[in-house]
Parts: C-alpha cells; structure tokens; sequence
C-alpha cells in the first residue's frame, strides 16, 4: 500500500479519541431536508444539545427558533403557523416571530413582558436541504457546505433524500466515511471486494478541507458498480475520494473506468454524508447519491437501478456501518482506562481531519 501526504506529514502522532461535549459552533449544520418541512411544516429537531423548532412561513422562508416558549418552557414544535409568519405555542398561545420576539400575549391587559423572547437562529435553504447556524458570527450563506452536484440533475439520476440516527458521537462516523480502507472488508460485494484491498492513499489539504483518494487497479467491479454499468469490463480501475468539510459533513465520488483510462470515461456516483451532531452520544445521519456520465439510457432500467442503489447505501450505512460504530462507542463509554487508538497507515485521514478539528474549536473557544 503506497501512502502519499499532501502539505506537511507532521500529523503522525497518536491522539485520543476526541468525544467530547465541544462543537465548532460558528458553522452551518444540516437541520433537515426540504422536503422534511413542506408547506406551512413545523418540526423541532435537537442539534449539538439544543432544541430547535423550524418552521416554514408564508413566503416560503425558514425561521428557526429555540424550541422552548418562554412562559413555562413547552416546545414551540408542538404549535402551529399563525397569520403565515409567526409560531404559537400550544400551551397559552404566545406566538413568536422569525426574529425569536413574543407579539401576542392573549392573556389578562395583554401585555407582553420584556423576557418573552426566545433565541432565533439564521436559517438558508440551499442543496435541497435546511441549514441552520449555532453560533454568534455573522453567518455568511456563501459559506454553506458545497453540494451543487444535487442541483438541477434528472430525477432518475439521485436517490431518495434519506437519513437514519446513529447512536454514536459524530466524530466516529467521520472517522469511518474518511477510512475508505474499509470498504473492502465491512462492505464486500457491495462497495469494494478483496480487488480493492490494495490501493494506493492519497491524502490532500486545502485551506481546512481534506481529501483522501483511493485509487485499485485491476479491479472486479464491487457490486454496487456493476449494477450503474452492466456492460463494464470485467476488470477495472476504481477510483474514490472523499473530501470531510468542517465541521461534519463529506462529499465522496467513486466509480470505474477502463483500466488506465480516465476516470471520466467510467461511470459511478457522488454521494453526499451529512452528519449533525444532536448530543456527545447520537448523530443525525443525512445522505443521498447522484450518478454521474450515466451509461444507462432506458427509463425502466435506471428507475429500477436508483431504487437498488438507494436501498443498497442504506443497507450499507444502516446494517454494516452503524452497528459496528455505535459498538464503538458503547466499548468507548464503558472503557475503565483512556481510550487512545492504534494509528496505522490507513489512518492518515482521520487523524489529520482530528488535527484541524481541535484547532478550530480551540481558536472560536478562544475568542
């Protein structure tokens, strides 16, 4: 295995386990998808320890709330939409407009106490889902996680909007997104085989982005590959890479191609992984997938190939993935001594990823 390290190679050092009760606060995390909402929807949602309440006014804008009336503390998410712009609590009816402020108090003179308020959160939609900031800095939608590849692509070319609740701290389902070494092993058939065990690591930096490439050569197509392209040669290369956003979201490709041709020439899919942390213990797992140079061109066929690929990635993410991590955890939690991990080769990713993690927070605590 060829290991190559983009930037500097001073990241080869063991670091415990970092679960903790810190977030990167001043970043844009995934709420829900759009679709989640609809019109007129209310829904609360709990993110990095905070409940939130979303809902969808009348001019199709998001607003988001703290989740809590300011009266005697009854979840907002339980109300309704009034007058198209503000949320009533279903308790004693003080609504709420975008900005958190009460503007009706239907109770005795009517008045409405200077307390009765609530914290509001910036709220964009963008890539067909919610996005929501948690911290104090001027929150730029510029700066939205980029997955433009779900924008404007056939139906028949994506995968459902999907997502399924991991009980494990988020950080160790980024650790197993950017470990693409173990998808010869804990997905075999599917995602990679005994072909793909032996392949060369790249791992590149930009600005706080990482990238880890994986590049098998003389490959059997994996299971999921062969089903996007039914007349694929029967060895190939197969290329992934992934690239971790911080905080908690990723963005991978992977497909094949001819041996020794250009990616391009292949086919596969981008898959998108969302991961918002709702406490140190449980993480909201957002994903889908959208194919790319698609080599199938009857209707019947690829609305039957984007039901197996989405049921395949959840089977993948779902029955392989979760059980193994959210074990993890619980043999994490219930260690008697410090947790502190062997690294090995096909670590770089994580490890480096951990690095500028902690430098993140450390810098926003500092301030």
């Amino acid at each position: 295995m060829n290991i190559q390290i983009g930037h500097d190679t001073a990241i080869v050092e063991s670091k415990k386990q970092l679960i903790t009760g810190t977030y990167l606060r001043n970043a844009w995390y995934c709420a829900a998808w759009s679709e989640t909402l609809g019109d007129n929807g209310v829904l609360g949602v709990t993110f990095l320890k905070e409940p939130v309440v979303l809902y969808r006014q009348g001019n199709g804008e998001v607003a988001a709330l703290e989740d809590r009336c300011a009266h005697r503390f009854a979840p907002l998410s339980m109300g309704a939409v009034i007058g198209g712009n503000r949320i009533q609590c279903p308790y004693h009816g003080l609504e709420y407009d975008k900005t958190g402020a009460c503007v009706l108090q239907p109770h005795g003179n009517k008045n409405i106490p200077s307390r009765a308020k609530v914290k509001s959160y910036p709220a964009v939609e963008k890539h067909k889902a919610i996005w929501v900031w948690m911290g104090d800095k001027t929150a730029d939608p510029a700066t939205v996680p980029d997955f433009s590849v779900m924008d404007n692509v056939p139906a028949l070319h994506t995968t459902k909007l999907d997502k399924i609740m991991v009980k494990a701290n988020y950080e160790l389902v980024v650790d197993n997104l950017l470990d693409l070494s173990h998808t010869s092993y804990l997905h075999a058939g599917i995602l990679g085989n005994a072909d793909t065990v032996e392949s060369e690591i790249t791992v590149l930096q930009d600005g706080t982005d990482i990238t880890v490439e994986r590049h098998a050569t003389n490959a059997e197509p994996p299971g999921m590959n062969k089903l996007m392209w039914p007349q694929s040669p029967p060895r190939v290369d197969k290329i992934t890479s992934i690239r971790w956003m911080a905080p908690s979201t990723l963005r991978l490709v992977t497909g094949i191609c001819p041996i020794g041709e250009k990616p391009e020439t292949g086919t596969g899919y981008h898959a998108v992984h969302i991961l918002t942390p709702e406490t140190d213990r449980t993480t909201h797992y957002f994903f889908t997938a959208v194919r790319y140079n698609v080599k199938t061109t009857d209707e019947a066929l690829n609305r039957d190939i984007q039901e197996k690929i989405g049921k395949m990635r959840r089977f993948a993410f779902e029955e392989q993935d979760v059980p193994v991590i959210e074990a993890q955890q619980r043999i994490i939690d219930e260690s008697q001594t410090a947790v502190d991990p062997l690294t090995l080769a096909i670590d770089v990713g994580p490890v480096r990823y951990k690095h500028i993690l902690k430098k993140l927070i450390a810098a926003e605590q500092a301030q």
